[in-house]
């Protein structure tokens, strides 16, 4: 693993490189980040670095973001293959469509998608700012469409008290977590605090101290004067919440929620890509300005992104 390490330190200098790791992914990844965060967060932050390319280590959906806001940088993913169920369960026609039943309606859609499904939206949202969105970004008389994820759709709507249109799409991981692994892990943990990610089942948030994307988890953690956490989201995030609070305690809900996807991203497979400068995310530069338009629209409601530097 060292020789792996310092070949992938070699050949960013050589590529003027920065990599970016997305917190669900696997410890030795995330130990060789520049950057490690949110997507839109990490994207965000590459877009100011005066790197020549950017190594994003997560899911496509994520690289394509990056290449949005960084068209002119050469942006590679080191699986491509490396998709999100929950971005594949909305198309762009099927926003057309929804476009069409609803012609009044504005659409907002989770950073979960496909550049193509955000071409066809009005605004973006994150799971730390999605509340903020719908309480703010619209007045009462507004029809709302919100896609694709119905959980993070309905809670935001439930705080922001709002009527809106959902889509029935959702994370297979998060799905996995059920409130009995919660109640399991309270008797045995009675004083952990229980953070969930606004992804989860409504069932699961309706029993979770703090709802929290996950770099609102790292921030929560980290000022909490508690000591032991269970953790509702996908396993991955244990690793950087250790990292972060090492005099801490931190339990997944459950070994169940873990992405595939978002561990096929291995050290090999890094050096590989920047090696070969292969499997580059590339975008049309119309389809690149349709998608970055709702995320420019999102950018005054955004949370500050928490992003670990390492």
């Amino acid at each position: 693993m060292k020789d792996l390490v310092k070949k992938i330190k070699e050949l960013k200098e050589k590529r003027n490189a920065v990599i970016l790791v997305h917190n669900y992914q696997r410890p030795e990844v995330q130990d060789i980040a520049d950057f490690t965060g949110d997507s839109l967060g990490l994207s965000t932050e590459a877009s100011k670095t005066n790197a020549d390319v950017i190594v994003f280590c997560g899911v496509y959906f994520m690289a394509e973001t990056a290449k949005i806001l960084s068209p002119k940088k050469t942006v590679l993913i080191p699986d491509p293959s490396a998709g999100c169920p929950m971005a594949d369960m909305i198309t762009a026609q099927d926003v057309r469509t929804l476009r069409e039943q609803h012609p009044k309606a504005k659409v907002v859609c989770y950073v979960n998608t496909s550049a193509d499904v955000k071409a066809e939206c009005d605004y973006c949202c994150t799971s730390a700012n999605a509340v903020e969105m719908l309480q703010d970004g619209f007045t009462d008389k507004d029809e709302i469409i919100f896609v694709p994820d119905k959980h993070l759709g309905s809670y935001a709507a439930f705080k922001a008290n709002r009527n809106v249109i959902f889509w029935e799409g959702y994370c297979p991981s998060h799905a996995k977590i059920l409130p009995e692994h919660i109640f399991a892990l309270k008797r045995e943990h009675p004083q952990a605090k229980v953070m969930a990610h606004p992804e989860c089942s409504a069932a699961v948030l309706k029993i979770s101290d703090a709802i929290l994307s996950t770099s609102g988890m790292l921030k929560y953690a980290k000022e909490s004067t508690a000591k032991e956490f269970i953790v509702a989201t996908e396993i991955g995030m244990e690793y950087p919440l250790k990292v972060e609070n090492p005099t801490k305690v931190f339990y997944p809900a459950t070994l169940l929620a873990s992405c595939p996807n978002m561990k096929k991203t291995t050290l090999e497979k890094v050096v590989q890509s920047l090696e070969k400068m292969i499997y580059e995310v590339t975008l049309s530069n119309d389809l690149i300005a349709r998608a970055k338009k709702p995320i420019d629209n999102m950018l005054r409601f955004r949370k500050d992104a928490q992003l670990t530097k390492r």
